[in-house]
């Protein structure tokens, strides 16, 4: 599998990979005008709502926690599927993973007005979420690190009032979580529970439980909000440190944002599992398939996608 590719227009600059490998994140970036963000979304409500062409819409809800459906849209949505390729994320991407890059996941984030803020936390190989506790990704052994670059896109404006990421710079280098360990399922916890005077959760479960010391607590005081306008994106490690504020209901509008998870194709996505196991949702993997943003593919240990944009191969660049 290979890839060719013009010049990069939109490569980060040796100063913002510095700033990058010291902060773990960098942005966030211009990608759509407000209201071309605001007409796209509005074209794309009902594709979401219709989840027959999705590659998890026969999945099994076990606890009633989440809705795989929605998960990797890309894979079924044309927009979604151009999104994940343009130019200005990818460029910036293989500025910090390599030429030979590939999208593995995508997720939206919606907040709706009172809805509790996001715990803090980290994600090295995601198997924390995994019933199966298999890691989704596996680094070659020979790595320096581990996580995943995540690129959250404010597909609605992003504001402190109606829960922005917030990021703690430099904490991606140290991992304070165990993800071997178990989080338990709370229904009753969701919006209920307040943490250092702020109410957080993580989608019906507490964090907390994955400390691998559980005397520690997160220095909010370090705390940056990422206020992002609509259609705007913002490029961190899955290792660093984030959260997000509580949805204030001061406005009846929800906060969307919609991540994509990028790799080299070194790492091995899936490597264990044959069913995409989150927060109680399980749905088959069988049709799950890597999208090979940039660059190529020399590795043969992951499956990709050999879906088409409006008839054109999924990368036209």
């Amino acid at each position: 599998m290979d890839l060719t590719s013009p010049a990069k227009d939109f490569s980060l600059s040796p100063e913002e990979v510095a700033q990058f490998q010291r902060d773990g994140y960098i942005g966030p970036f211009d990608l759509y005008e407000p209201e071309e963000m605001a007409s796209h979304l509005k074209e794309l409500r009902p594709k979401l709502l219709n989840t027959k062409k999705a590659i998890y819409g026969g999945g099994r809800t076990v606890s009633g926690t989440t809705n795989l459906a929605n998960y990797d849209r890309h894979l079924d949505v044309d927009f979604l599927a151009d999104h994940i390729t343009r130019p200005e994320i990818v460029d910036r991407v293989s500025s910090l993973l390599g030429p030979d890059t590939l999208c593995w996941r995508t997720e939206f984030f919606p907040k709706y007005p009172g809805d509790e803020g996001t715990d803090w936390h980290q994600a090295d190989n995601f198997s924390n979420v995994a019933g199966s506790k298999h890691p989704q990704i596996v680094w070659p052994e020979d790595a320096e690190f581990g996580g995943t670059i995540t690129v959250w896109t404010a597909f609605t404006e992003a504001t402190v009032e109606n829960g922005c990421l917030q990021f703690i710079p430099g904490s991606h280098k140290s991992m304070n979580y165990d993800e071997s360990k178990t989080m338990e399922y709370d229904a009753s916890a969701i919006n209920s529970t307040e943490k250092n005077g702020v109410r957080r959760g993580f989608f019906g479960y507490d964090y907390r439980q994955l400390q691998k010391d559980p005397n520690w607590s997160p220095d909010e005081s370090k705390a940056v909000s990422q206020v992002m306008r609509q259609g705007q994106f913002i490029v961190f490690w899955s290792t660093l440190m984030h959260a997000s504020h509580p949805h204030s209901g001061l406005t009846d509008q929800m906060r969307l944002g919609f991540a994509a998870r990028y790799l080299p194709t070194s790492v091995r996505v899936y490597p264990y599992s044959t069913e995409l196991e989150e927060f109680g949702g399980e749905a088959s993997l069988e049709k799950f398939g890597n999208v090979l943003t940039s660059g190529r593919d020399v590795f043969g240990h992951n499956r990709f996608t050999d879906r088409t944009v409006n008839g054109h191969p999924f990368r036209t660049r």
